[in-house]
């Protein structure tokens, strides 16, 4: 019995497994020849830009197109996913093709995937409005239809009513169904991208039909700017009132000579149209071979839930050994942690600089002592932040943990930290608007890939001007991520008790109630973008008000330049800092919901022509009788109020 139900769980993991390595296969891809770009060129970051802010809005929205950049550096894209596809399905198969897009055509400034779901395409050249019929992958069923001349009139009178509609729409997708012989339907679908006015889609579609092969039973047709299909038996989900029930059309079983996948396309299509035969090859697979795909199945299901919850395995782990520093080489590196080597003092432990041995300049962050994680635990930690490895993040060299010291060990940046120049009147005049133009997108590039690239999702929860660090470019690096998880407050979203961050900065879901989410990280940002530009402590503006409320009365006023740093006199660019505030104003909006993505932020900063929302007035909270801008490293929470029990690290 048991071995039965061994069986039956194997069959039925592998047919799972099937549908989900086939789903995301592409029915057409296409790679421009024309052109290619460079690693590290900025078409490539562009690019990076564009399909992350293309993932995060045509997944909620079903379609997004836009540009970023300028001059030979611009990079255009659009994404739509097909109206009946879900939401999450819809992000699964725009997830799946930024991956392949990159993996098929490689460093290519012009590129198309379609599947049946989604279609993706990015270029150098404009192509938005254009209907781009060629090239073209052709999908045919072997088997002919019984009545050829009969199946073709009413084939292409399904599929010419089926454009016209489907033209005419804002949602640019039509199906439906015609009888075709003794009350056998015939089902089409037809789709274009809804850039495409009426004239354009309705001439891409006639282009697709006019290719289809005569006296087939079925097919598909597949351009980058539209798509059509038809077969005998139904394949999308049907309007209400269903067709009539019918013997052939009652979900009989596929037919032995058709096959829906696209796995049998060879390569990416030509510049010349293709045509395809879908050609079913019967596969007898044997118990021994269903176990060695379970196996695979489950130790890649394994290894991604280890990734997504922040677990590492001993394979996958850079050695604890490669990471470890020798206690008694920091002590000697930092002449045992003296005063003259303390950088700073933050709410998770004191910072020292050092010189080891061999001259190399090193940061060392001596943790507190209330950290209540184990050995293993620490160290595993350790390698998971090792392995963030940013421009825009500080980073991580290894550790020590011997007895009860927790030393973290990051490279030295020599020019401290963003509050030193920001808020001092003499070092500030450093601060031109084009080097905080350029901190601000640099801070913004780390916290997107915290959010949103790294292999595991990092909430920072005390990003402020503190951990800012600027290298000897003037570049912004962000410190002190994931001290959170080293101090056992290791949720990346939900509710806490226990609080790590700095009043003023700190979202005041997350201040008053402990709610936390990437959008606390937002909130967090654009305090700071408003300290950037006026060159203020956000609770050190005036005695009266604050920044933000001092922020928003010149906003409403319409006199948002009056909060510009008078250091800058008038040496900045009025539309990148009138952008810059109303980006700031946007992440402190009191509805959580309401405040963008770090990767919309990013399409914000990049792309000018991209309308911005108006902000709604920010969350306001008073200042609590232990003074502003204090990091907060225990902060017990009671019901809906803030507890006076604190420890500082001061």
């Amino acid at each position: 019995m048991n071995i039965i139900k061994v069986v039956l769980l194997l069959v039925t993991s592998l047919l799972l497994f099937q549908t989900q390595t086939s789903a995301g296969d592409p029915l057409l891809w296409v790679c421009s020849n024309s052109a290619n770009y460079t690693s590290g060129s900025q078409f490539k970051t562009n690019l990076d830009f564009l399909l992350s802010a293309l993932l995060s809005n045509a997944s909620k929205s079903g379609f997004y197109n836009t540009s970023i950049g300028k001059d030979n550096d611009t990079v255009y894209g659009l994404a739509q996913c097909r109206p009946d596809t879900s939401t999450e399905d819809c992000e699964t198969c725009l997830n799946n093709f930024i991956v392949e897009i990159i993996k098929r055509c490689p460093n290519r400034k012009a590129a198309t995937l379609r599947e049946a779901s989604c279609v993706l395409r990015y270029s150098n050249q404009r192509f938005f409005s254009g209907a781009d019929s060629r090239p073209t992958a052709i999908y045919s069923n072997k088997k002919n239809a019984s009545d050829v001349p009969l199946f073709s009139q009413q084939r292409g009178s399904l599929l010419n009513n089926l454009s016209e509609s489907a033209a005419s729409e804002a949602s640019k997708f039509k199906t439906g169904s015609i009888n075709y012989a003794n009350s056998q339907p015939l089902y089409g679908l037809v789709e274009c991208t809804k850039d495409l006015k009426y004239s354009s889609c309705l001439s891409c579609l006639q282009s697709l039909i006019t290719a289809i092969p005569d006296g087939k039973s079925g097919g598909r047709i597949v351009a980058p700017s539209c798509t059509l299909r038809y077969k005998l038996y139904i394949f999308f989900d049907p309007p209400s009132p269903p067709p009539p029930a019918s013997a052939a059309a009652s979900s009989p079983p596929l037919p032995n000579n058709t096959t829906k996948t696209p796995s049998d396309v060879a390569g990416p299509a030509s510049d010349s149209s293709s045509s395809i035969d879908i050609v079913v090859v019967p596969i007898v697979i044997g118990v021994l071979l269903l176990i060695v795909v379970l196996c695979a199945f489950l130790i890649r299901r394994n290894k991604r839930k280890k990734r997504k919850y922040g677990m590492i395995d001993e394979t996958e782990m850079i050695s604890a050994d490669s990471l470890h520093f020798d206690l008694r080489t920091i002590r000697v590196a930092t002449d045992n942690f003296c005063d003259a080597n303390k950088l700073g003092q933050g709410g998770f432990g004191a910072v020292y600089k050092g010189v080891l041995p061999d001259g190399q300049e090193i940061a060392v962050k001596r943790l507190s002592k209330n950290s209540g994680q184990g050995s293993q635990e620490f160290k595993n930690e350790v390698g998971l932040l090792h392995k963030l490895q940013h421009r825009n993040l500080v980073r991580l060299l290894g550790f020590s943990f011997e007895g009860e010291e927790k030393l973290l060990v990051y490279e030295y940046i020599p020019n401290t930290s963003l509050d030193r120049y920001l808020f001092d009147p003499a070092k500030k005049t450093y601060l031109d608007w084009e080097r905080r133009y350029k901190i601000i997108g640099g801070i913004a590039r780390g916290l997107l890939y915290l959010h949103e690239d790294s292999r595991l999702r990092i909430i920072h929860r005390d990003l402020k001007a503190g951990n800012i660090l600027l290298d000897k470019e003037m570049n912004a690096k962000i410190s002190d991520f994931g001290m959170a998880k080293l101090f056992v407050v290791d949720q990346t979203q939900g509710n806490t008790s226990r609080i790590a961050g700095t009043y003023g900065y700190m979202a005041p879901e997350y201040a008053m109630h402990g709610q936390f989410s990437v959008k606390s990280d937002v909130y967090s940002f654009g305090v700071l973008i408003l300290e950037i530009v006026s060159g203020q402590k956000i609770y050190r503006f005036h005695e009266s008000r604050d920044l933000l409320t001092f922020a928003w009365k010149l906003w409403i006023e319409g006199t948002p330049l009056e909060l510009v740093d008078p250091t800058l006199t008038d040496n900045y660019h009025a539309n990148e800092v009138v952008r810059c505030i109303h980006i700031g104003l946007l992440c402190v909006q009191d509805n959580i919901e309401d405040r963008p993505t770090m990767s919309s932020v990013m399409l914000m900063l990049s792309s000018f022509s991209l309308t911005l929302t108006s902000p709604t007035a920010p969350a306001f909270f008073t200042t609590s009788t232990t003074g502003p801008n204090k990091p907060i490293m225990d902060l017990e929470l009671e019901t809906s109020s803030i507890s006076s029990s604190m420890s500082y690290s001061v």
